[in-house]
């Protein structure tokens, strides 16, 4: 019997690694978490969910949400992206929900594909963005806070 290696992405140092997850036949895929990182906050129970939305309630924040899978390759290219808008502006709040983690919760919101952004204020949605187009994205938050500054 073999040993399965798996070649995974080191997403800090943007380098690739071969590691060993497990050894014997690969009974089952090797399922490796996108890690997300800067002021992105993973979303992971509905109970997280309705606090942070909650907190970006009280504090008179916009909520950016970033529904993605992790097998999902459009979604890995927008993740970086995603995390340096977080780092620039900290007057929204940005999650991160994982469709499959959270099934439940993006049924609610009718996500049909990833990514898909919404943009929530006050817990009801303000704008939509399907796709993983990092100048459309980064155009929809600029014109939001300079909307949200006016207000």
């Amino acid at each position: 019997m073999g040993q399965c290696w798996t070649r995974v992405e080191c997403s800090i140092a943007r380098t690739f690694k071969w590691i060993k997850p497990y050894s014997g036949f690969c009974k089952r895929p090797y399922k490796r978490r996108h890690v997300i990182g800067g002021k992105v906050c993973h979303i992971n129970k509905l109970e997280s969910w309705e606090e942070k939305l909650t907190e970006a309630k009280q504090d008179g924040k916009i909520a950016v949400v970033k529904f993605s899978a992790s097998w999902c390759k459009p979604c890995k290219e927008i993740a970086t992206p995603y995390r340096e808008l977080a780092d620039k502006y900290s007057s929204l709040v940005f999650l991160a929900v994982d469709v499959d983690e959270m099934a439940e919760l993006s049924s609610s919101w009718e996500i049909k594909a990833t990514p898909t952004f919404y943009f929530i204020r006050s817990g009801q949605p303000m704008d939509k963005l399907v796709g993983a187009n990092k100048s459309e994205l980064q155009k929809k938050i600029a014109t939001i806070v300079d909307l949200a500054s006016k207000m």
